[in-house]
C-alpha cells in the first residue's frame, strides 16, 4: 500500500489515515476480548440453567462487571455484607471474596467468571432472604411449610431494570417480629462478647428463704440477664423471687417464684444456646408467607398455647396439649383454614391407632375397648362376634373404628376443623388434668384445647348475636352437629423456641421435639456461625 509523504499530510488527515489502517486491528482485538468474556461467562453459567438462559436472552450484557454497573455492583456488595446480621450462611455470598475476585481479575475470561459468581451470589441472597436458606421438609418431615421462592428471572429482571438499592431493600423481611429477632441477635452477641451471663447456678433447686453461694450465683446470673437490679443481698428475698417469676413467665415455666429443677436448668442455659434459637427463629420467620395482620389462630407448639390474633394483638388465648415426642405423633407445622366446628363429635379412630393399639387388644379380647364401634367401609356398625380379629394383620385389617358422641369421647364435646391431609385439628378432651402440666405433649398429634367452649363461643360470636345460647342448644341435643363458619379463619401451627412478646421482649421455650436443634445443625453446616463464639 502506498502512503503519501509525511510532510504532505496534515495532522487531521494523518489521524484519519492511521485510524483507517488501525481500525481493523482494534476491532479484531475488541472482538477477541468480547469473545473471551462471553465464552468464559457462558461456560461458567452452563451448570445453572436459569443463569445461562438469562445471559443468552440479554446477549451477554453485564449486570455487575461493566463500567456502567458500578452502582449495582456496590449495592449488592453492601447488601450481602450484612448476611451475618440475618443469621444467613456467609460463604454462599461472601462479599469479601467477591470483592477480591473483582480486584484480581486480569483477563476478560476472569471477568466473565466473576460476572457469573456475582449473579449466583445475588440469586442465593435474594432467595435465602425472602424464603429461607433451608428446605425445611428435607430437614424434618414434620415441617410442612409451603416455601414460595421468587423465580430467578423475576429477580434478575428487577435488578437489571430497577434502582439497585430499592430492589435489594425490597427483598428484606419487613415483619416486626423479624426486626425484633435481629435486635435480640445483636444483643446476645454483645452479651457473649462481654463474657456472657456469668457462672451457672450450682444447685438443683432453690426456694425463697435460702441463702448461700448458690443463691448469690442465681442473683448474679439474673442481674446479667436483666431481670434484677445489682445488689449485695445474699438471701432469696422478695426481689429475687420476683425476678425468678419474671424469668419463668418469659420461658413458659410455672410462675411460682421458686427456682425448682426445671427453672434452674433453664436459667443455666447460656446465651450461646439462646442465640442459636434466635437464629433458627429468623430462618423460620423467612418461611412465614402469610398476612399476620388479619385475624388468625396461632398455635406455637413449644409454647403449648393457642391464640386468636388480630392486628398483632391477642384477642383469645387458651392452653393446649400437643402431640407426643415420638415418631408419627409429633404435631406437624403447617397452615390451613378453619371451616367449621362439630358439636358432640364422633371420633373416627385414625388407622395408625387402630392397628398399633386397638387391634392387638381386640385379638386378645374381642370385647376390649367396648366404647368404640367397629365399622365397615360404609360406616355401618359390625357386631364384634362376627369378626375373627386374630385372622387379620395390621395391613389386612379391613375395618374402621368409631367412638359415638358421649361424655367420654376422646374429642370431648366439640372439635374445630381445618381439613388437611395430616388429619390434624383442634378439639376438646375429657383428660383435663394434662393442662396443669408444664410440658404438655401427650396427644397423638391433634391439638387438645383447655377452654374449648370459650373458643367455640368466640368463633360463633363473629357470626351471631346469641353465640353461647346457640352453642348450648346444639350441645344439649347430644347429636353430632356441624356448624359452618361464615368466614374461614386461617390457622397456623408454628414452632418457635425464641419469639418476641407483644412488647418486643424475647421469650424462650424448650425445644420439645428437637426440631430447632436439627435446623441449627443444618444452618451451621451451610455456613452460619455464632459471632464471637470460638470452635
Amino acid at each position: 500500500m502506498h502512503f503519501p509523504a509525511p510532510h504532505k499530510l496534515s495532522r487531521l488527515s494523518l489521524l484519519v489515515t492511521l485510524s483507517l489502517v488501525l481500525a481493523p486491528a482494534l476491532a479484531s482485538t475488541a472482538r477477541s476480548e468480547a469473545t473471551a468474556f462471553t465464552q468464559s461467562l457462558a461456560a461458567t453459567a452452563a451448570s445453572d440453567a436459569a443463569i445461562a438462559e438469562w445471559y443468552r436472552t440479554t446477549n451477554y450484557e453485564t449486570l455487575w462487571t461493566g463500567p456502567e454497573d458500578a452502582e449495582r455492583r456496590a449495592a449488592l456488595l453492601a447488601a450481602i455484607a450484612t448476611a451475618k446480621d440475618h443469621g444467613l450462611p456467609v460463604p454462599r455470598y461472601d462479599a469479601r471474596a467477591l470483592t477480591a475476585a473483582l480486584q484480581t481479575a486480569e483477563t476478560e475470561g476472569d471477568r466473565g467468571r466473576v460476572e457469573v459468581e456475582m449473579t449466583r451470589a445475588y440469586l442465593a441472597w435474594a432467595q435465602d432472604l425472602t424464603a429461607g436458606a433451608l428446605e425445611p421438609q428435607k430437614i424434618d418431615s414434620g415441617i410442612v411449610r409451603e416455601i414460595n421462592r421468587i423465580e430467578p428471572k423475576v429477580l434478575l429482571t428487577r435488578i437489571a431494570n430497577g434502582d439497585p438499592k430499592a430492589v435489594l431493600d425490597w427483598l428484606l423481611p419487613t415483619s416486626a417480629q423479624y426486626m425484633q429477632l435481629m435486635k435480640a441477635k445483636l444483643g446476645l452477641e454483645a452479651q457473649i462478647a462481654a463474657g456472657g451471663w456469668g457462672a451457672t447456678v450450682p444447685a438443683s433447686a432453690l426456694a425463697p428463704g435460702d441463702t448461700g453461694p448458690a443463691v448469690i450465683a442465681l442473683r448474679d446470673r439474673l442481674v446479667r440477664m436483666g431481670y434484677l437490679s445489682p445488689s449485695a443481698v445474699a438471701s432469696y428475698d422478695r426481689a429475687l423471687q420476683a425476678a425468678v417469676t419474671a424469668f419463668q413467665l418469659n420461658h413458659g415455666l410455672t410462675a411460682d417464684g421458686a427456682a425448682g429443677e426445671g427453672t434452674v436448668a433453664e436459667i443455666n442455659i447460656g446465651p450461646e444456646e439462646r442465640l442459636k434459637s434466635v437464629i433458627v427463629a429468623l430462618e423460620r420467620e423467612r418461611w412465614m408467607h402469610f398476612d399476620r395482620s388479619v385475624k388468625h389462630i396461632w398455635v406455637n407448639l413449644p409454647d403449648f398455647r393457642a391464640r386468636i390474633m388480630e392486628d398483632g394483638k391477642t384477642v383469645f388465648e387458651t392452653r393446649v396439649v400437643i402431640g407426643k415426642n415420638v415418631p408419627d405423633q409429633r404435631s406437624p407445622e403447617f397452615s390451613d383454614e378453619m371451616e367449621h366446628m362439630v358439636i358432640n363429635p364422633s371420633w373416627g379412630v385414625p388407622r395408625s391407632i387402630i392397628v398399633k393399639e386397638y387391634l392387638p387388644l381386640l385379638q386378645r379380647n374381642p370385647n376390649a375397648v367396648s366404647h368404640i364401634q367397629v365399622i365397615d367401609g360404609r360406616g355401618r356398625v359390625v357386631p364384634r362376634g362376627s369378626v375373627n380379629f386374630a385372622a387379620y394383620s395390621a395391613r389386612s385389617f379391613p375395618f374402621g373404628m368409631r367412638q359415638p358422641p358421649s361424655d367420654g369421647n376422646a374429642l370431648g364435646k366439640v372439635k374445630f376443623m381445618f381439613p388437611n391431609v395430616h388429619n390434624i385439628y383442634l378439639h376438646d378432651t375429657p383428660s383435663k388434668s394434662l393442662f396443669d402440666k408444664e410440658v404438655r405433649a401427650y396427644s397423638h398429634g391433634c391439638i387438645r384445647v383447655a377452654d374449648p367452649f370459650a373458643l367455640a363461643h368466640e368463633l360463633l360470636s363473629w357470626q351471631t348475636d346469641n353465640a353461647e345460647a346457640e352453642f348450648e342448644a346444639a350441645l344439649e341435643t347430644g347429636k353430632e352437629t356441624t356448624v359452618k363458619l361464615k368466614e374461614h379463619l386461617p390457622v397456623h401451627l408454628v414452632y418457635f423456641t425464641a419469639y418476641p412478646d407483644a412488647k418486643g421482649r424475647m421469650t424462650y421455650r424448650r425445644d420439645v421435639y428437637g426440631r430447632d436443634a436439627v435446623l441449627w445443625g443444618a444452618l451451621s453446616e451451610a455456613g452460619v456461625e455464632l459471632a464471637g463464639v470460638q470452635g
